[in-house]
């Protein structure tokens, strides 16, 4: 069914219906809409033919807006949600979204990173499913430093671990067509492999300024000369449909 974004936010500007969350004003939110419409029409002529909705911080952990588009377009796309784990029962919550086809939980940690997980809202269990999100934004705001790459890919000793190849706007040089980011991207491969790698645009942020979608979509698909086909598969589509829509 063509290739899958597995890293999209999307918002509209009907604050009556979808109000934002009590930190966001009208003037806070760049651009001042992003609809499912926009997402399709950047990702169709790329070949992606689905979509992992990110409950946008906007809405907080009023997660309507993503439930209704997934509502709205039947088996395109899928959901991460975002719960309040200081809530008194984020468990039920939890199962209640899973219902409604939601099939991941984004983890933000607040404050001291030491102890983020120590909430009264969090559980450890060792075989959860862990995604972490683009490359572990290396190279975001500093140079791309080979500690910084062996800590992500110490990860990879954990099976369930994943990681999302994703938001290359955001990381090294910042420029199209991201060629920079191989050396990065290739030891993260080699350490999880592609069954456990999966691409991702993070849109609408991928597709400002001198940005495009298709770069994005081309860096991986016609750029990584250590990709076999059938990898490059696996990173644009074969990781996130068995996780995100194959369950």
């Amino acid at each position: 069914m063509g290739y899958i974004d597995a890293h999209v936010h999307v918002w509209t500007q009907d604050a009556e219906k979808y109000p934002l969350a009590g930190n966001y004003s009208v003037e806070d939110v760049r651009p001042p809409l992003f609809l499912p419409e926009d997402i399709l029409s950047h990702a169709r002529p790329c070949g992606v033919e689905r979509v992992v909705l990110v409950q946008m911080s906007y809405y907080g952990f009023d997660n309507r807006y993503m439930l209704d588009v997934m509502r709205d377009y039947d088996g395109v796309f899928s959901g991460i949600a975002v719960v309040d784990v200081e809530a008194e029962r984020p468990d039920d919550e939890m199962r209640r979204l899973s219902k409604e086809g939601v099939r991941g939980f984004r983890v933000q940690p607040r404050g001291d990173m030491g102890r983020w997980l120590d909430g009264t809202g969090y559980e450890r269990f060792a075989a959860t499913p862990v995604i972490v999100d683009h490359l572990c934004r290396i190279g975001a705001g500093q140079p791309i430093v080979d500690k910084d790459i062996d800590a992500l890919c110490a990860l990879a000793q954990y099976p369930q671990v994943m990681v999302k190849v994703s938001a290359f706007y955001a990381l090294g040089a910042k420029k199209p067509p991201y060629t920079d980011l191989d050396p990065l991207i290739r030891r993260v491969y080699e350490a999880f492999g592609a069954e456990r790698l999966m691409w991702a645009s993070d849109c609408p942020y991928q597709v400002q300024d001198e940005h495009s979608y298709a770069a994005s979509v081309d860096l991986v698909e016609k750029r990584l000369d250590f990709l076999s086909e059938q990898e490059r598969e696996q990173l644009l589509g074969g990781t996130a449909a068995a996780f995100f829509f194959n369950r």
